[in-house]
């Protein structure tokens, strides 16, 4: 009813008129900035020791667009069922369609364009991707209309959605992902939606349900714990992960080992900027504007890069 509503509503609006005002609404609307998560495609290609593999980097890279372009028209999607919501959140009111620069019906009319063509385009790269890709857009979709009400379920859909991407990059390269690979995907995806929800339950305070109704069934308390379980979880994981002897037996070497104080700093470089600086609501931000956090981890990628291909 709203979306006919605001459908209606457009009609009369003169914003947005010019086609290139218009591809400039939705191109923010798709929110270029969280296709960073999309680099979870990579993980595969990088352990696999295939990164120089020029024929698979173009399928991963390809693999990257397609999820890029699925993932933005799935933020279309949110913000077109959250609309009335995103009009009264101080931050979220600036967004094309809840400040009504974009139009509905021509936000509408892009994910209805993009995604049969962006699910086309998997699956001429293979069954498989198409299908892991499907999936991960009915995750999505799900977590749009329901899931994000459902205290627990909303950050193991948002999980779910990060581990999907690794096998993605799995499949499309024809590259089996290790059960390592999976648990410490599953562990940091967590560990940033719970960072995530905190931070909006602390910064929006008593209008924390109304922006988000499961923020109710939370509280800042119950997220630290969360948060620590899952903490202490990764780094260990992690830790077990470089010295297994089936990691050993793959990579040739026990000095992914060195790679451990890497990560150890980085996710405390996270949580300091959760608890003393007031961020996280938004990890792509964070990990496009810290610069200690970025160095970090492009130090630990340059560092598992010269373990494992020399």
């Amino acid at each position: 009813m709203v979306l006919l509503i605001s459908w209606e509503k457009d009609k009369l609006s003169a914003s947005c008129n010019m086609p290139a005002n218009t591809l400039k609404c939705i191109w923010e609307s798709m929110r270029p900035k969280q296709w960073t998560k999309n680099c979870f495609i990579f993980a595969v290609l990088l352990f696999s020791r295939n990164l120089f593999n020029l024929p698979l980097l173009l399928r991963a890279v390809f693999a990257f667009i397609i999820f890029c372009l699925i993932s933005g028209c799935v933020y279309v999607i949110n913000d077109l069922v959250d609309l009335e919501a995103d009009r009264v959140h101080p931050v979220k009111s600036r967004r094309p369609l809840a400040s009504g620069r974009l139009k509905v019906s021509n936000a509408i009319l892009s994910v209805a364009i993009i995604i049969p063509i962006s699910l086309a385009a998997g699956l001429y790269l293979s069954v498989p991707f198409f299908l892991v890709a499907l999936i991960y857009l009915s995750v999505q979709l799900a977590y749009c209309f329901m899931l994000k009400h459902v205290v627990i379920l909303d950050v193991f859909a948002v999980t779910l959605g990060f581990i999907l991407r690794v096998a993605a990059g799995g499949v499309v390269i024809g590259v089996e992902m290790t059960s390592w690979l999976l648990i410490c995907a599953t562990l940091l995806a967590l560990f940033l939606g719970l960072s995530k929800r905190r931070h909006e339950l602390v910064t929006l305070k008593l209008e924390a349900s109304n922006h988000r109704k499961v923020l109710q069934d939370y509280s800042p308390h119950l997220l630290d714990q969360m948060i620590s379980v899952v903490t202490a979880s990764t780094v260990i994981t992690y830790s077990l992960y470089t010295m297994s002897e089936e990691t050993v037996a793959r990579v040739g070497s026990r000095n992914l080992i060195y790679t451990i104080p890497f990560v150890l700093y980085g996710i405390f470089r996270y949580l300091f900027l959760i608890h003393q600086k007031g961020e996280g609501g938004s990890p792509e931000v964070v990990l496009l504007t810290d610069k200690p956090l970025i160095f970090d981890i492009l130090v630990w990628v340059a560092t598992v890069g010269i373990i494992l291909y020399t």
